[in-house]
């Protein structure tokens, strides 16, 4: 085996961490019975897996079997598919945690510099079918067919009963059907009490982590926080929203944890864009560069003063026109954090600007409650910033995907176990970048504590 040869740098990657420590299963040994496979065997076994885009435990048998190089790496170790299988099931956090050992080891080698990140989100598509998909608009209807159906089998029982016939019907393959129909409008009509009860417009009846997800289907959201510097996978965390707007505090307090810094800069979209999360980071010494997200006076198609027309006083809590009039607190909308300030009638009626100022009787403006932190993200925003997040983090998505996914649907139901995958994942994308910049063989002499 070459000494720049990639399982040469898993061997040494997996000798460096303390598995028990992580709480890898069967870390450590038991006093009595037949000795567990080694979990630091099965560990190679997977990096080298999904760094060969092979990912599926039978397959993994298969090589082990087959493979020269999986031979060296294990020592002619060839596990059952089951025993791999439920090595990635069990070990999820404890994945997640050797991830993280080896972002500090490339800490120590210069390759993470922390000093700014960029975060971004990509919609994986889960194990379960679209055909899995129950919309609350589609409960009735579908109660309505199945009731149909039962009514139809009953139909055929009650006509049996009631005359011969030199073709009787099968009454024990009927009474299955119904049955069957039965416990499907039961797990229906359970699915719809759930809809209703959480508020949600549809359901994965296969898969009830999952969540429908725009040109994915049924999926989850991979929300990843990338060095600037060497395009490494700092953290990562996977999720069941559809939507952004939620992970910019989560994510950059989990790069500042998995960097071990006080200070960073963080870089994402306007998808990100919250100001009380802006405001919670500013407090940490996180800085934000995210480009305001924000709605748009739509009234008089658009045309009417926008909000930043209108000025702030802190000191008395109101607003000021650009005609020097004063708009008065009116109500605070805690579901949108804004407070909405409103003008007097008598001030808009004799107002020179009211023709393209709005066309109510009077002007109603909202204002953040978190405006000034708001701003000074948007001002951090600049187009090179985003221009560098845009070459930073789109890298990895590529990478993950289609250089080690392969094709990019997860193999694990629910959202254990795809964080799972998504744990090995994104340490083998690390183990690529290492490489590739630093080289296999000084991969191999850093230590890792």
């Amino acid at each position: 085996m070459p000494a720049d040869h990639p399982c040469r740098v898993i061997e040494a990657f997996v000798g460096m961490l303390d598995l028990a420590e992580l709480g890898f299963t069967h870390a450590r040994l038991g006093k009595t019975g037949r000795p567990p496979h080694d979990p630091a065997d099965l560990l190679k076994l997977y990096l080298y897996g999904y760094l060969n885009q092979v990912r599926s435990s039978r397959r993994l048998e298969r090589e082990c079997q087959r493979n020269v190089e999986l031979m060296w790496l294990l020592g002619r170790l060839a596990p059952d598919h089951k025993t791999i299988a439920n090595f990635r099931r069990h070990n999820g956090v404890a994945l997640q945690r050797a991830g993280a050992g080896l972002v500090r080891l490339c800490q120590r080698t210069g390759l993470v510099k922390g000093q700014w990140v960029a975060i971004d989100g990509s919609k994986f598509q889960a194990v379960a079918s679209g055909k899995a998909v129950v919309r609350a608009a589609d409960v009735e209807p579908r109660l309505a067919r199945l009731e149909e159906r039962i009514a139809h089998y009953l139909a055929q029982l009650d006509a049996a009963d009631g005359q011969e016939s030199d073709s009787p019907i099968d009454r024990s393959k009927v009474q299955d059907a119904l049955e069957q129909l039965r416990q499907r409008r039961e797990a229906l009509i359970e699915t719809g009490r759930e809809l209703a009860d959480e508020k949600r417009t549809h359901a994965v009846t296969s898969e009830p982590d999952a969540r429908v997800m725009k040109g994915v289907g049924p999926g989850y959201n991979l929300q990843t926080v990338v060095d600037g510097h060497s395009a490494m996978i700092v953290a990562h965390a996977l999720i069941n929203e559809a939507t952004d707007n939620r992970q910019l505090q989560p994510m950059a307090e989990l790069a500042a944890q998995a960097l071990q810094v006080k200070t960073l800069d963080v870089l994402a979209d306007a998808g990100y864009s919250n100001g009380a999360q802006a405001a919670a980071l500013e407090a940490q010494a996180l800085l934000a560069h995210v480009p305001a997200n924000r709605a748009v006076n739509n009234q008089g198609d658009g045309t009417l003063l926008p909000h930043t027309a209108f000025s702030y006083d802190p000191q008395a809590d109101v607003m000021s026109c650009p005609q020097g009039k004063t708009l008065t607190r009116k109500q605070l909308v805690r579901k949108d954090c804004a407070v909405v300030y409103q003008a007097r009638e008598q001030d808009c009626q004799h107002c020179p600007l009211k023709p393209g100022c709005t066309k109510k009787k009077r002007r109603l403006v909202r204002r953040h409650l978190h405006e000034e932190a708001l701003q000074r993200m948007h001002q951090r925003a600049t187009p090179e910033a985003m221009r560098r997040r845009r070459c930073t983090v789109e890298h990895p998505f590529a990478g993950l995907k289609y250089r080690i996914f392969g094709h990019p649907r997860l193999l694990m139901r629910g959202l254990a176990g795809a964080a799972a995958e998504m744990a090995i994942a994104t340490t083998v994308w690390n183990l690529k970048r290492g490489m590739a910049m630093l080289g296999a063989q000084e991969m191999r002499r850093t230590p890792l504590a």
